[in-house]
């Protein structure tokens, strides 16, 4: 359910704080949850209304940091109200944030990103090529799933060391490419190249989706990374586009990688976010010294 002030809070956040579609879309379905759930909607709730709405999120079975994000939605509306005029006070002033525990993102190991590829190699023709670009450029910048798809072509035909990617916030920054990942970006082009027909236009996009309009989609590359997690012997739900993010970082700080580094490949604002990766770098050196060392073994 949405109105005209939910409306003009998105379009502020649009215009004035460049956010993203995908935070925007986030921050839209959180609003209309409330309008739809607060009573007296959210402009004629008080503060008892506002805190029944969200005691009921954990009793709807939404995860802390679902709840996390709509509490955060609903106090940056109320603060755009107060700043318009509309309210004199703020009803969720007193909402707290849930506690949350420590959320460990997943990650593959060296071995499964070359059992990935050598599945994702083994697909005939086009396919194959494509997907495995798709991997290996993934893997060896840590762009995220957005940031992959909406490259351009012209911006790899020259074989660049590093791409320029403009993230989120619109801030940008170089995404370095190994060997590895550019040989396969050009294997890929040439034969993304000979599959035009000349009569047809070129996509710009380094990826296009089949149909001929726009860019693959993220889960149709979500899709093709389970039938190649299939074949390589690795359970699909462990694997993502992100997830390939997450082995980027995780294997440059098990490497020895500066975290202020990690940090500005991934484009991450806080280095809070970044720290994530050094508890699973953490906890599998951990587990390979107590299953690997001889003296750590039982018996």
């Amino acid at each position: 359910m949405t109105t005209p002030q939910i409306e003009a809070f998105l379009e502020m956040m649009a215009v004035e704080r460049a956010a993203s579609p995908h935070t925007l879309a986030a921050y839209g379905r959180d609003l209309a949850d409330a309008e739809g759930g607060v009573a007296g909607g959210l402009m004629g709730a008080d503060e008892a209304a506002v805190e029944a709405w969200y005691a009921g999120l954990g009793a709807r079975g939404l995860s802390p940091a679902t709840q996390a994000r709509r509490r955060a939605a609903v106090r940056q509306f109320y603060r755009f109200a107060l700043g318009e005029g509309w309210r004199s006070d703020d009803p969720s002033r007193r909402l707290d944030a849930p506690k949350q525990g420590r959320s460990l993102p997943k990650s593959l190991s060296r071995d499964e990103i070359e059992r990935l590829l050598t599945a994702a190699a083994a697909r005939d023709g086009a396919a194959g090529l494509r997907l495995v670009a798709l991997v290996e450029l993934a893997y060896a910048s840590g762009l995220r799933v957005s940031e992959l798809l909406a490259l351009k072509a012209e911006a790899v035909r020259r074989d660049p060391a590093y791409l320029i990617v403009r993230g989120k916030g619109g801030k940008e920054r170089l995404a370095p490419l190994n060997a590895s990942a550019r040989e396969a970006t050009k294997a890929w082009l040439g034969a993304r190249d000979a599959a035009r027909k000349p009569e047809t236009p070129d996509s710009p996009w380094l990826f296009p989706s089949p149909a001929g309009r726009g860019h693959l989609t993220p889960r149709r590359f979500a899709q093709l990374l389970d039938r190649a997690a299939v074949d390589a012997g690795i359970d699909p739900a462990r694997i993502s586009p992100h997830v390939l993010r997450h082995a980027f970082a995780t294997h440059l700080l098990e490497g020895g990688a500066d975290l202020r580094v990690v940090q500005t490949l991934l484009g991450h604002a806080d280095i809070g976010t970044t720290q994530i990766y050094t508890h699973v770098a953490t906890d599998r050196l951990t587990r390979t010294v107590r299953e690997k060392h001889p003296l750590a073994r039982d018996g």
